[in-house]
């Protein structure tokens, strides 16, 4: 007689050796001037770990003040308001000469970055020597995130997702249009028009495809026009929905809980997850028939994975959103 006991869904639907994707919240907060960095670590302690905060040192210090810079981003790290340990670090460039001073600086801090984010590579090689700059300073073991926003960075976008250290990749819209030398114009960094520009589409597709295919975090660009919340909702959907990012910035407090949400699944999305892995799971995770919206729909283990990946990421954006069953059986720390 079979055995009937329940199989999780990681065990069912995921080969043991297979590496499972970083778990990265939603929205990756930037914060680089010292009232800001307060406030937003504020805000993460109050709000729980449903994002992470990231200290700018690269725009955040004053030109020639970026040692000083970093010495105050390592007091926060380190401090109490660094409640939940996701606080990550952006560091200079690495052709920065002040580079490795700031590299060791914040690697001197109480608690550990979260994470590294390595800006302006001009290729795979760049982000391999910042690899190894970070091991040589004490920093091993430390996740690290790269920005792709030059043209040689998004050449190798594939090699560098490859890279078993690198947790997502960033778009970086800015700089990326700048590259161009006026060829894109001002309207592609805006948040509309950064949805119609071919080149800037087409960037933000082989970043999310080369994440996709190696199993790291697309994150997406920014939205300046931050006291446009309709304007942000409508970037998030986009860039959730049609372009395939799990991840996107925030440069003001007030964008955390739009970001969210919008990467949040829906309601109905959960609700119907729920319902076909708990079928699933009832039939020992062979096919099952699921009635959705009047139509009878058979699913298997290809389907199963990616109800699954709902509620991960409903876990990690809004854990109440699933019942308190689910909750228990299949996210609790003994899960």
């Amino acid at each position: 007689m079979p055995d009937s006991t329940p199989i999780h869904p990681r065990q069912a639907l995921y080969d043991a050796n297979e590496p499972a994707p970083p778990a990265l919240p939603a929205c990756d907060h930037y914060a680089g001037v010292e009232a800001r960095m307060r406030k937003s670590l504020a805000l993460q302690a109050e709000l729980g770990p449903v994002f992470d905060v990231t200290l700018d040192n690269e725009d955040g210090a004053a030109i020639g003040g970026e040692v000083e810079h970093a010495q105050l981003i390592a007091e926060l790290l380190g401090g109490a308001a660094n409640l939940h340990g996701r606080v990550g670090v952006r560091l200079l460039p690495l052709q920065h000469p002040a580079f490795g001073d700031v590299l060791a600086t914040v690697l001197r801090a109480a608690k550990p970055p979260a994470y590294l984010m390595l800006p302006k590579p001009e290729g795979l090689s760049d982000v391999q020597r910042a690899e190894q700059a970070v091991d040589a300073a004490g920093g091993a073991g430390v996740p690290l995130h790269a920005l792709v926003e030059t043209h040689g960075a998004l050449r190798e976008v594939f090699a560098i997702a490859a890279l078993p250290r690198i947790e997502s990749l960033s778009f970086g819209l800015m700089d990326f249009v700048s590259a161009h030398r006026g060829a894109i114009p001002l309207s592609a960094m805006r948040a509309d028009g950064q949805f119609d520009h071919p080149l800037v589409v087409r960037a933000k597709l082989e970043i999310a495809a080369a994440c996709h295919a190696h199993g790291k975090t697309p994150s997406h660009c920014v939205v300046t026009e931050y006291r446009d919340i309709q304007a942000l909702k409508e970037a998030a959907h986009m860039a959730s929905r049609m372009l395939g990012y799990t991840r996107m910035w925030s440069i003001h407090p007030a964008q955390v809980p739009v970001i969210v949400a919008a990467f949040a699944p829906e309601e109905a999305e959960v609700a119907q997850a729920v319902d076909v892995l708990q079928a699933a799971q009832a039939r020992q995770w062979a096919p099952v028939s699921h009635r959705f919206e009047g139509t009878d729909t058979l699913h298997d283990r290809a389907s199963y994975r990616y109800f699954w990946q709902v509620l991960e990421r409903a876990w990690r954006s809004a854990p109440t959103s699933l019942p308190q069953d689910v909750r228990s059986a299949w996210f609790s720390a003994a899960a």
